[in-house]
């Protein structure tokens, strides 16, 4: 190699001394030109086995033409311009343009009808009151706009945990001499991961508004402000969910407006929530950390040029280290949360439409979309890679169905009171131990613990009158009075 090959990347100083030492300033100069080639408006085309459709599918992204050039235009501007955090515009944007796609407007109507009847039905099978502000119908657009800033302050903690494990994977691997130059466009390489997380999150909001019925269809309180909190229901979601139910429209829309106003109500009632599961999935992210050592020795086994091998391994999850021991008890609280809150919603619903005719059916339908992946299932699996079990929401539907047929819905709701006082986990796995803490163990089914107006009721019955109001006893009852 010759003393003026551009390639060389260590030259002798004028005194000849550190012959053979490392450039940092020419190696981060070069890598920063491959970004930049690999970026570039030709699509990376002079990079060999480079495929940026391939590299797309790897990153749960669209890979047809339009797309691309959108993706990679972001990622252009991201390194141009690196900046202080992630642009969440970027997911804004992206997730309108998705909801937007094949939309068509689906007519209100009929769930304005369904919200009083729900309503109703509701006041008789819960103790938690219903919501000052008043329910309402979304477009899929509408969704995304009002709850995409919800979805942001959940994946913010994720995105920066991962962009520091980059970060700190690769300050572990480069040689000292290149950590400084490295360092040097750490901003760049930040902005450009925080693109396309952005990117992908703002793809996964818009599918997801394709796919919910309801604002509560992704288990948690994603609507805040306002005159936001009544409940939501999504026309189109709600026709979508009906195809191939053989069960009246009307029926469907009142069903699913029950199960609405039901998550509505209680992410009202237990305004503690929405902090519980946003910590939930913080303290997840906070243990984020990328095993560059699995990397290395599975690279030594791949070819690169093989694309389809390489998304199975990335799908496959032998990237990702074993969880902590803090990420197995953040999951578990998540789960276990997301779990009550759809099991509460079922007894309830299950109480409040007993005279619907055909919600048999409709209720299985729920379940079976519930078993081959619901939309909250699709959204934690991307956040926290939680796969949410069938198995654990049934149940928690039993617990709550148990704790109300030995104390009744008053005792069942109240739970939700504060975190601490909800069943476990370990009390979903044995519900005699939460019968036991609640000192309902002994209880009979349907038996209760009477209450203040029930005692004095039983006394009126059982000839006990109250005493008159001046404190005089009262007179003896010296049979019938004379005729």
């Amino acid at each position: 190699m010759s003393q003026n090959d551009p390639d060389d990347a260590a030259h002798p100083d004028e005194d000849g001394e550190n012959e053979g030492a490392p450039d940092p300033g020419g190696d981060a100069e070069a890598l920063q030109r491959l970004l930049r080639d690999l970026l570039s408006a030709e699509g990376g085309n002079g990079l060999v086995g480079f495929d940026p459709a391939a590299l797309a599918q790897a990153a749960g992204l669209p890979g047809d033409t339009g797309s691309l050039q959108g993706l990679f235009a972001t990622l252009r501007q991201a390194m141009q311009s690196p900046g202080e955090g992630i642009d969440w515009g970027i997911t804004r944007s992206t997730a309108i343009e998705v909801a937007a796609q094949g939309s068509s407007a689906e007519d209100g109507a009929a769930a304005l009808r369904a919200f009083p009847v729900a309503g109703l039905w509701l006041d008789e099978a819960t103790e938690v009151g219903q919501s000052p502000d008043a329910p309402r119908t979304l477009t899929r657009v509408e969704w995304v706009q009002q709850t995409v800033d919800t979805w942001i302050s959940l994946a913010e903690p994720v995105a920066e945990s991962i962009s520091n494990a980059l970060m700190d994977a690769l300050d572990d691997q480069l040689p000292e001499e290149l950590r400084t130059a490295v360092g040097g466009f750490g901003p760049m390489l930040r902005s450009v991961g925080g693109a396309l997380f952005a990117t992908q999150l703002g793809q996964v909001v818009g599918k997801l508004s394709r796919e919910v019925a309801a604002g509560g269809d992704v288990g948690i309180p994603l609507f805040a402000g306002p005159g936001r909190e009544g409940g939501v229901l999504i026309p189109s979601g709600v026709a979508s969910f009906a195809e191939g139910l053989e069960q009246d429209s009307e029926a469907v829309t009142l069903y699913l407006a029950v199960r609405e106003l039901a998550h509505a109500r209680l992410f009202r009632h237990a305004k503690w929530l929405r902090l519980h599961l946003s910590t939930a999935i913080a303290e997840y992210a906070r243990g984020t950390k990328i095993d560059t050592h699995r990397i290395e020795e599975l690279a030594r086994d791949i070819d690169p040029s093989d694309t389809e091998a390489v998304q199975r391994l990335v799908s496959s999850g032998a990237l990702i280290p074993p969880k902590t021991p803090e990420q197995v008890a953040a999951h578990e609280r998540l789960e276990t949360m997301l779990a009550l809150v759809d099991g509460w919603v079922d007894v309830v619903t299950a109480d409040a439409v007993t005279r619907l005719p055909g919600a048999d059916a409709i209720a299985e339908m729920v379940r079976r979309r519930r078993a081959t992946g619901c939309p909250a299932e699709h959204a934690f699996s991307t956040l926290v890679g939680l796969e949410l079990r069938p198995r654990r929401l049934r149940e928690a539907a039993a617990v709550w169905r148990l704790v109300e047929e030995r104390g009744g819905a008053a005792r069942r709701d109240g739970l939700w009171a504060h975190p601490d006082l909800l069943p476990t986990a370990e009390e979903l796995d044995h519900p005699a131990r939460l019968l036991e803490r609640l000192g309902l163990a002994g209880a009979e089914p349907g038996e209760q613990e009477p209450d203040d107006f029930d005692r004095e009721l039983a006394k009126l019955l059982d000839g006990e009158l109250p005493p008159p109001a001046d404190g005089t006893p009262p007179a003896e009852d010296d049979g019938p009075a004379p005729v």
